[in-house]
């Protein structure tokens, strides 16, 4: 990186400190910390979707798939989340904002409580806590390999400094804060990316013919839909985890519907998140597959794109493309931290401390930014340790999706009245088996990647729908006007 980089990329955390600057003045209290005083716009609040939905771990780990797979990356990856959040959009996505306007919630743990009993509102909120410490560790260890990839600066370094920025922007500004980045971050990342691809389409020298003769120089398998071990079992596995995710079972993007003005905005932003998840990475990801025909044989495949961006761009838009990558990062792991703070404040400290029921608007404000602080810590200390938990592609697909099903199984299915019948027992139940199954295929591994990702889902699943078929448990007065309320048009 030169001079003119580094300068970009530090205009980028200027503006980014500039935003939470600007977002503290609009934050009074705890909602408008957590959900923005459910006032996003759906533009705003589906652009922000998309843009949570992926961290600079796609351009690491998946950039690595890219290079050795392929076209399938597309398939299993950003076309199942575009479908996904299209049938969330119809579906979920309205629900969320309903339960902000009739139950008033600020995270989306809180109605678990009415919707199933304490423990279980507790055994998911606190699961899906830890689960995210080490989900978005795994990003910010990310970022800091690319970093080190560009400029030779240590790991250490970047995720301190990804970390810190982070750290510093989403603790004073809150929601408002991460979604006006997310929304910066979005033209930044079209600035760069069509930028990567202008610059790869010239180097092939075909013109514009190049984006479709590229994949003649490349291995065959690489431009077919599915190439082993992402298979179409795997595609769908992963159809079903994401469906799951980006429906609101990822909590951040359950608080992107939450705080939305209401459930067709809400609606409407998940439609843009997924018109965007179907069309966009079809040009982020080209350069990535293109990359094997500019290096061969490369040792480690997830250094691929950095290496593409450091050999084809000039000076200032290596920049550009970093503070791309870094906005990427920072959109998902901010988002996260508000997200987890807000279970944390609101559904597991009162639970230990009844008195945090009683407080303030100041003190429960103060409140949110500790937690925030504190869990977004926690993350640095685990990117810094990555490399124990089978680095950053083993925490973020390995762990991370095969523990999010069964914690988000009984979180989206709870808001259909379908599966009214599926009590907490269900609920525990499910979530019990789903983590079993992970531990038994961790320690009895099967050479079949879609079982090992797709297996704990699959089975918190199964217990659920058939505890509620089987044992029929008329669901409480509570639970009815709950799903009354849900069903509205508003």
């Amino acid at each position: 990186m030169q001079t003119l980089d580094w300068i970009v990329l530090s205009v980028y955390f200027l503006m980014l400190l500039a935003i939470g600057v600007w977002a503290y003045s609009r934050v009074k209290n705890s909602a408008d910390f957590y959900t923005a005083g459910g006032n996003l716009p759906w533009w705003l609040s589906g652009v922000s979707h998309h843009v949570s939905g992926y961290s600079g771990a796609v351009f690491v780990a998946y950039a690595g798939i890219a290079y050795t797979h392929g076209f399938t990356l597309y398939v299993w990856w950003a076309f199942t989340v575009g479908l996904a959040t299209l049938i969330a959009a119809f579906y979920i996505a309205p629900r969320w904002s309903r339960l902000r306007i009739f139950a008033s919630i600020q995270s989306p743990t809180e109605y678990l409580l009415v919707r199933y009993n304490l423990s279980t509102q507790q055994l998911i909120a606190w699961t899906g806590s830890i689960i995210k410490i080490f989900d978005t560790g795994g990003k910010l260890a990310a970022i800091a390999v690319l970093l080190n990839v560009f400029s030779g600066a240590p790991i250490s370094l970047g995720i301190f400094l990804v970390g810190g920025v982070s750290l510093i922007y989403i603790t004073i500004g809150g929601l408002w804060a991460d979604v006006w980045n997310d929304f910066g971050q979005f033209i930044v990342q079209l600035l760069a990316g069509l930028t990567m691809f202008v610059m790869i389409i010239l180097k092939l020298d075909d013109g514009i013919s190049g984006v479709f003769s590229m994949w003649d120089r490349l291995p065959d398998s690489h431009s077919g839909f599915f190439n082993d071990p992402f298979t179409l079992s795997f595609m769908m596995v992963m159809l079903v985890i994401n469906f799951f995710s980006y429906s609101g079972g990822t909590w951040n993007l359950a608080t992107r519907f939450i705080s939305s003005t209401s459930g067709r905005t809400a609606r409407k932003a998940a439609l843009t998140s997924s018109l965007l998840y179907f069309l966009w990475p079809l040009v982020l990801l080209y350069p990535m597959f293109a990359s094997p025909i500019f290096f061969e044989n490369l040792a480690d495949p997830t250094l691929s794109y950095g290496k593409m961006v450091i050999e084809f761009l000039p000076q200032g838009l290596v920049g550009l493309v970093l503070a791309s990558l870094f906005a990427n990062t920072l959109s998902m792991t901010a988002s996260d931290s508000n997200t987890v703070s807000a279970v944390i404040s609101r559904d597991i400290l009162p639970v230990i401390f009844p008195k945090i029921r009683k407080y303030s608007h100041k003190k429960a404000l103060k409140l949110a930014r500790v937690t925030t602080f504190s869990f977004t810590l926690l993350t640095i200390i685990v990117a810094l340790n990555a490399s124990y938990f089978g680095g950053v592609f083993g925490l973020i697909i390995t762990w991370f999706a095969a523990l999010l099903g069964p914690i988000s199984i009984p979180m989206i299915l709870g808001l259909l009245p379908m599966f009214a019948n599926s009590d907490g027992k269900a609920a525990v139940i499910s979530i019990l088996g789903g983590l079993s199954t992970f531990i038994i295929l961790k320690v009895f591994p099967l050479e079949n990647l879609a079982i090992e990702i797709g297996g704990p889902t699959l089975v918190s699943f199964l217990i659920f729908v058939l505890y509620g078929f089987i044992f029929k448990k008329q669901p409480s007065e509570k639970v009815k006007e709950l799903h009354l309320n849900l069903d509205r048009n508003h």
